[in-house]
């Protein structure tokens, strides 16, 4: 009678054998290269992290089906010689030999960087995110992580997802990710780079974290004629069929994680990013970061400014420049969730107890044609008509700074050298501290850089971007330039939906997120002439926006997690996720 290592030891042939027998590395024949079932059957996840039997996007049709393997993977088959010819294509472009040698020994031990730190050990992934943050932000989040990157039975793919305690979702369907546009399956890193923060930033569980890309197709024909291209071959989904493919999604996503899950859109194109806000805020947790992150923090740098201009928001003059058709949707978008104009007006409003219609008297906003005005009514989209205001014409941003004599200028035109060295002197002109916010992305597309607004202004002006600038020395003294970064709000933001249960999302919780972020600018940070906390206090940060979002929501009676506790700052921090290893004995 064989022992019992024996009979665990049988492969599939019943041939009795070594440990190397029991995983087919010996004795299989091309017959056999089939899963070993004599101990388990590996499936779904499981058999994705298993590297014995993983084979990636060599699994068949039906494979995929056998083993709940559908949305784990992306829907293309590649054999192994195809994988193998990708794998090589990509290992030549290396010139290092060195690089060449570690690209082949993650191969051989199939842990990547990636693999080895989040998914194998995971707390040390985030240990390193949270104690290097602002070093490592600029990796896993913008703007590294752009260049990293069927319809029907959506609830079964779903329930395929081994975490079934899911609290957020990040989604894109690639169509605009970041600066590079139309990236189809590939945008996956977006969402995954979102989640990251949300962990490190905002302390969600990352087993409570999904990211998920709907693959509808791509424009994207480079991607289309590539054989390693991992999609679907062929043009983007548009219409109805969309339409459906979207609603088919959303109704299987309440469906398998409830009523508090939380959806983020990201990088949706701007046509259907604002469709879908508006059609599911009434009916779904969702969040558009693009839209109403952005927004929030924008509003939280001003509310901050206000420590070093003086007066009240309404005691000020907004003028922004956004050149095109999506900037200025995020500028003023007015239904679903509040663009950044809009969400300025509403605090104005929310402040003075005067009608939001007078509070957006005092914000201009100048696009390609000049200063928008009411003479132009005639020929303006409809989301620009509550922004054209009694005034003569300007042709150009110059010509408005001029004529409007704002006190704050905003950039969000995605062009850079926009605001020229006649606009900021002219700022500087009518005003003692000029507010100059040039939030396009990335930094070769910001409308001025730290160093210009600074010189430029003589030193007087207070300056933030979108993207890191390092600090400026000027006359002998050290500026230190603000980033009106997103990562400020959604992580926080994410984190006090999930903790009071929160069912939807109102704009009084963006404005309370602008003023907890606003809130954490000390005395030495407005010493240095900044307008945003230092990143490497974001927990704190974070905790504070948690906090505040929750206790609009129990306010707004949109929250569900009852009783409220009586200290939300500190049930936030004890709902934090946290990096540190365990001790096991």
């Amino acid at each position: 009678m064989g022992s019992a290592l024996d009979e665990v030891t049988k492969g599939s042939n019943g041939v009795a054998g070594g440990a190397h027998d029991f995983y087919g590395e010996d004795s299989a024949t091309h017959d056999q290269l089939v899963t070993p079932w004599t101990f388990s059957v590996a499936s779904g996840y499981s058999l994705l992290r298993d590297p014995h039997y993983n084979k990636g996007l060599a699994f068949t049709e039906k494979e995929r089906d056998a083993h709940y393997l559908r949305g784990l993977l992306p829907p293309v088959v590649l054999s192994q010689d195809l994988q193998e010819k990708k794998f090589l294509t990509n290992l030549r472009q290396y010139e290092v030999p060195l690089q060449k040698y570690v690209a082949m020994t993650d191969l051989q031990l199939e842990v990547l960087i990636r693999f080895i730190i989040q998914e194998r050990n995971e707390k040390l992934f985030y240990t390193l995110l949270v104690d290097h943050v602002e070093e490592l932000l600029p990796l896993v989040y913008t703007p590294t992580v752009g260049e990293a990157c069927q319809k029907g039975k959506i609830l079964e793919i779903l329930k395929n997802w081994p975490q079934r305690n899911v609290q957020v979702i990040v989604v894109t369907d690639g169509e605009r990710i970041l600066g590079l546009g139309d990236l189809g399956c590939q945008g996956m890193g977006i969402p995954v780079g979102k989640l990251s923060l949300y962990t490190a930033l905002g302390g969600v569980r990352p087993s409570a974290c999904l990211p998920i890309t709907l693959d509808v197709g791509t424009n994207n024909q480079k991607l289309l004629d590539d054989e390693f291209y991992i999609g679907l071959r062929q043009k983007r989904a548009t219409g109805q069929e969309y339409a459906e493919f979207v609603h088919e999604f959303m109704s299987a996503v309440k469906q398998n994680y409830g009523e508090k899950i939380l959806v983020q859109f990201e990088d949706f194109a701007n046509h259907n990013a604002f469709e879908l806000l508006e059609k599911y805020r009434t009916t779904h947790l969702v969040f558009n970061d693009d839209i109403q992150g952005t927004a929030s923090v924008v509003l939280a740098g001003l509310i901050a400014s206000l420590k070093l201009v003086g007066g009240t928001l309404a005691d000020h003059r907004f003028l922004f420049l956004g050149a095109g058709e999506l900037t200025l949707f995020i500028l003023c978008y007015m239904k679903a969730g509040t663009g950044i104009a809009e969400l300025i007006a509403l605090e104005m409003s929310k402040k003075t107890n005067a009608p939001v219609e007078e509070m957006r008297k005092k914000i201009w906003l100048v696009d390609s044609k000049g200063l928008i005005v009411s003479s132009r009514k005639g020929t303006l989209q409809s989301f620009k008509l509550p922004w054209a205001h009694e005034h003569e014409p300007a042709a150009n941003l110059l010509e408005a700074v001029q004529a409007i004599k704002p006190t704050v200028l905003i950039g969000t035109s995605g062009k850079g050298k926009t605001f020229t060295k006649e606009v900021i002197e002219a700022m500087a002109a009518v005003n003692a501290k000029p507010l100059i916010l040039a939030l396009s992305n990335p930094t070769s597309q910001s409308e001025c850089t730290a160093e210009e607004a600074y010189t430029w202004s003589q030193g007087h002006a207070i300056f933030a971007s979108g993207s890191p600038f390092d600090p400026v020395e000027y006359n002998g003294k050290t500026f230190v330039p603000g980033q009106a970064n997103n990562a400020y709000i959604f992580p926080g933001f994410g984190l006090g939906l999930i903790m009071c249960g929160a069912i939807r999302v109102h704009d009084d919780m963006l404005l309370a997120a602008s003023d907890a972020l606003a809130s954490q600018v000390k005395e030495e940070h407005y010493a240095k002439g900044l307008i945003y906390p230092p990143f490497k206090s974001i927990r704190t940060i974070s905790a504070h926006i948690a906090a505040k979002v929750a206790e609009k929501a129990y306010e707004l009676g949109l929250a569900s997690r009852l009783p409220q506790p009586d200290n939300l700052v500190k049930f936030a921090e004890s709902c934090m996720y946290s990096p540190v290893y365990s001790n096991y004995r």
